[in-house]
């Protein structure tokens, strides 16, 4: 099927399109030749919350709702698609707006089919399933799991939160992760992001959308039984220097305009050099960041009063001010454009927003910009100064990918820090956030689990996918065989440019002389961008192989996936049980 300047099969490639309906004749054509008999047992079992009868369309308890006499349910077709579907009588208002078809059951009787399309998806969960919906969830401790697999991902997820009893984002996914719809559908080659400390990583490896994402997790929410708190995180919304920087910002916050949780990654608009200035430069920073001599001495008095913060004295001097205005004055200022421009696309509907400064520039090494307590204090009293409603704030901890936590003074001098910066989260009513956390030990989790008491947001992105990875050894190792060797040839081409990173994992490898695997230097770092990886024309090689295996493989594969986030739930949010 072709969708815009490409051809892809929805059914094999999820997560991209921002609907569940694309042929909605074909669609409608197999509703309309099931028996009424199906339908009329089927609004019985609605209106009794008994299981609904098995069919030709598969129709999803966990979606069941009864509202105007109808019952109400999301519909599976045997080609994958979905549409919503209400049985009762006719006539009356729907929620959902004009129906794209309407089946006759009998006298004053019918079947009205709707699009999936992500609007009335929204609306659905608003008005018909609330529960059932992505949420801001505020200061609600939850993992951030990151949905690199989609579909395949997502039933293991939900089965965890509810068998561990624990909230998450479960649709997460960054922007170097997801794509633009309107990018893949114009066939536009993907953007080469360069990472720090790593090389060249293509935009939209995941070869899912913003609005594929949201739409695909929310309709996997609704086919669950289980009962559970999500939300949906837009995350690493790239704060770039300068107006076009914003323009983009907000651009993509368009495209993500349902998702529930919005972190705005403003790394790159800090200055990191301001935090070593002298006093006399450091007075400079706040005299070019502040023209203005009265609101200069405003902002002064402001950090001048003497305040308890976090169970520390928090008091600025002019040269201390100056230093952090100069370092984050720039970030703060995009981050209230940024958070206006949520507020008017979510039209008065709350939402979570999280300032992340984890991030560093690639001049600076991790250990070396770790986020003071001061540091916290002062955006926490500007956001609040600014009216500013943050969630959550993603400090830099020293946490890297690939390592475990490695900073001087060990797991003892991490507890303190984030024990000390949580307190002063907890009296700004802020959630603090880790980024990357996969590689971190069951015991350097259970030390912010401590340290948090238990209260804190947990990202994590690739394990989830390294456990597919896992899986497909196991169950096809010629296609991961085909996965790892592609997945070196990457590393070779980052390794030939200058990525040193690249090469020391070639090294790493080849010096381990064994053969590949799920867990090596190669399929570790470098195994992501096989998944979304497209050809010239902008089609997909490998994904639709990935997304048409065998169940057992995705039942093995979620298996896994509860246990993983079972555990780390434990570490994290009841670290003394």
């Amino acid at each position: 099927m072709r969708f815009g300047k490409i051809a892809f099969n929805p059914a094999h490639n999820p997560a991209i399109l921002d609907t569940a309906t694309w042929d909605e004749a074909a669609a409608v054509q197999v509703l309309a030749a099931v028996d009424a008999a199906f339908w009329r047992a089927a609004r019985e079992a609605g209106r009794s919350d008994a299981t609904p009868p098995a069919g030709p369309v598969t129709l999803c308890s966990g979606s069941a709702a009864v509202l105007g006499g109808s019952a109400w349910f999301l519909a599976g077709l045997p080609d994958a698609q979905q549409l919503f579907v209400a049985i009762g009588p006719e006539g009356g208002e729907s929620p959902l707006g004009p129906a794209c078809a309407t089946i006759p059951l009998g006298p004053g009787e019918r079947v009205a089919a709707y699009r999936t399309d992500a609007a009335l998806i929204d609306r659905y969960c608003r008005t018909i399933r609330p529960d059932k919906g992505p949420r801001p969830l505020a200061a609600i401790p939850r993992l951030g799991i990151g949905a690199r697999m989609s579909t395949a991902m997502w039933p293991g997820a939900y089965r965890a939160m509810d068998q561990g009893r624990f909230a998450a984002n479960t649709i997460q996914n960054s922007v170097r992760e997801l794509e633009l719809l309107e990018n893949i559908l114009a066939g536009k080659p993907p953007e080469a992001i360069y990472y720090p400390g790593f090389g060249v990583v293509e935009s939209g490896h995941t070869g899912a959308t913003f609005e594929g994402l949201w739409t695909y997790g929310v309709l996997e929410a609704l086919k669950s039984d289980g009962r559970f708190r999500y939300g949906a995180d837009a995350d690493h919304i790239k704060v770039l220097p300068g107006p076009r920087g914003l323009d983009w910002a907000r651009h993509v916050l368009e495209c993500a305009r349902y998702y529930t949780f919005f972190t705005l990654d403003v790394s790159a608009a800090l200055d990191y050099a301001a935090l070593a200035a002298g006093a006399s430069a450091a007075e400079d920073y706040l005299a070019a960041r502040l023209p203005d001599a009265r609101q200069r001495q405003a902002l002064l008095a402001y950090h001048a009063a003497p305040r308890r913060i976090g169970g520390s004295d928090y008091r600025l001097d002019g040269p201390a001010l100056g230093r952090l205005v100069g370092k984050y004055w720039e970030a703060l200022a995009a981050a209230e454009a940024l958070a206006a421009h949520i507020a008017s696309l979510k039209d008065s509907q709350p939402f979570d927003l999280e300032f992340a400064i984890d991030e560093r520039s690639p001049d600076v090494e991790t250990c070396a910009c770790i986020t003071s307590d001061e540091e916290v204090a002062f955006v926490l009293l500007e956001a609040q100064r600014r009216g500013l409603r943050f969630t959550h704030v993603a400090p830099n901890f020293g946490v890297e990918k690939g390592v475990d936590y490695r900073c001087g003074g060990g797991l003892a001098e991490l507890e303190s820090r984030v024990r000390t910066q949580y307190r002063i989260a907890e009296e700004f009513g802020v959630l603090l956030d880790f980024h990357s956390g996969d590689d971190l030990s069951s015991t350097t989790c259970r030390v912010i689990g401590r340290a948090t008491s238990g209260r804190n947001h947990f990202k994590i992105a690739p394990e989830p996918q390294m456990l597919f990875g896992k899986t497909v050894r196991d169950f096809y190792p010629d296609l991961f065989r085909r996965w790892w060797e592609e997945s070196l040839a990457y590393a070779r081409r980052e390794a030939a440019v200058g990525s040193q990173f690249a090469a020391d994992c070639i090294r790493q490898q080849e010096a381990a002389g064994q053969a590949p695997s799920s867990t090596d230097p190669i399929f570790h770092n470098f195994g992501f961008g096989f998944v979304g990886r497209r050809g010239p024309d902008g089609g997909y090689l490998n994904r639709e192989t990935l997304y048409s295996l065998a169940p057992e493989f995705y039942r093995a594969y979620q298996d896994r996936l509860v246990e993983y986030l079972c555990a780390l739930a434990e570490d994290l949010f009841r670290p003394g049980t």
